[in-house]
């Protein structure tokens, strides 16, 4: 056996170029990875308004041979006037729901999963409607007409480590899908501390391998009591070094729509972490017009000239 080893250990040092091949390789074609300064960088995430507007008002429209809630009969109404040009005035929700229909319009892929995701801890996303008599779940998102992606929405089990491990492995695989995990509330995601420190933060330092998932961590001081109120941006921004991911707090529709498709349309993928609000959600002057969100950008910072 000794022998053995060293006839091999001889035979190695014949070797005069050892190639590694990158993790994944196939998979990752035509996404070279950033370079210093390229987070900061403007990205291009414009969408045709005529397009997106036909995009808001088919996943508004509610099959007509299926009965809904009064209540959703009311949301779908409402969301529908938000795109018109009439109104013209987008919520949080809608802006939302608008920025996965354009990814998909663009042939990427849009997995979503966490513990409260298909109506949103509060009660703003409703990407799953239920049919009241029959209790059949229709997915508008998966049916307007253009759509080259699939949008795949799950409510998960209540497991912030496995299903944030899992999503993780699935964003790794498949840099064309936005894959994002929702805490159900933000304070829940140290459930999943060991995959934020050690894969997350650092993993593409460590082991040159891109991750593009997406944290979205629920959170606002309303009312809701302990480990219901800061998602503990504070953790998050020491974990932060060398652009190794984003951490984001949105305040208006617009640059919320933005952000996700800046997370697509990007020539590499690193992890983003968004400390999504709570009152916001509703808030009467928190809104977009389609114009902010078809010919806009992502801003990194909003200046408040009132201060």
């Amino acid at each position: 056996f000794k022998t053995m080893l060293e006839a091999d250990f001889d035979e190695s040092k014949k070797i005069e170029l050892n190639v590694i091949t990158p993790f994944m390789q196939e998979e990752w074609t035509g996404y070279p990875g950033a370079e210093p300064g390229d987070m900061l960088k403007p990205t291009d995430t414009t969408f045709d308004l005529a397009r997106l507007r036909n995009i808001g008002e088919f996943i508004t429209t509610l099959p007509k041979d299926k009965k809904f809630l009064r209540k959703t009969e009311r949301l779908m109404k409402d969301r529908a006037d938000q795109v018109s040009k009439q109104r013209n005035s987008v919520d949080w929700g809608m802006a939302e729901l608008l920025a996965y229909g354009s990814l998909l319009a663009e042939d990427y892929n849009v997995r979503f999963s966490g513990e409260d995701v298909e109506r949103g801890t509060f009660s703003h996303r409703h990407a799953i409607l239920t049919v009241e008599d029959s209790g059949q779940e229709v997915c508008l998102l998966n049916e307007f007409p253009g759509k080259q992606g699939r949008f795949a929405i799950y409510n998960s089990l209540l497991s912030e480590y496995a299903v944030m491990g899992f999503d993780y492995g699935y964003a790794m695989v498949t840099p064309d899908t936005l894959t994002i995990w929702e805490a159900q509330f933000g304070d829940f995601a140290n459930g999943a501390q060991i995959m934020i420190d050690q894969f997350l933060a650092a993993a593409e330092d460590k082991w040159k391998v891109q991750n593009g998932l997406v944290l979205l961590l629920p959170h606002g001081y309303e009312g809701q009591g302990a480990e219901h109120s800061s998602a503990r941006l504070e953790r998050f921004l020491q974990l932060c070094a060398q652009e190794n991911m984003t951490v984001a707090n949105c305040t208006t529709p617009a640059n919320f729509y933005h952000l996700l498709r800046r997370q697509q349309k990007r020539h590499f993928r690193r992890p983003l972490v968004v400390m999504s609000p709570k009152s916001l959600l509703r808030h009467p002057r928190v809104k977009s017009t389609m114009e902010e969100l078809a010919n806009g950008s992502f801003q990194p910072i909003i200046p408040d000239f009132d201060v």
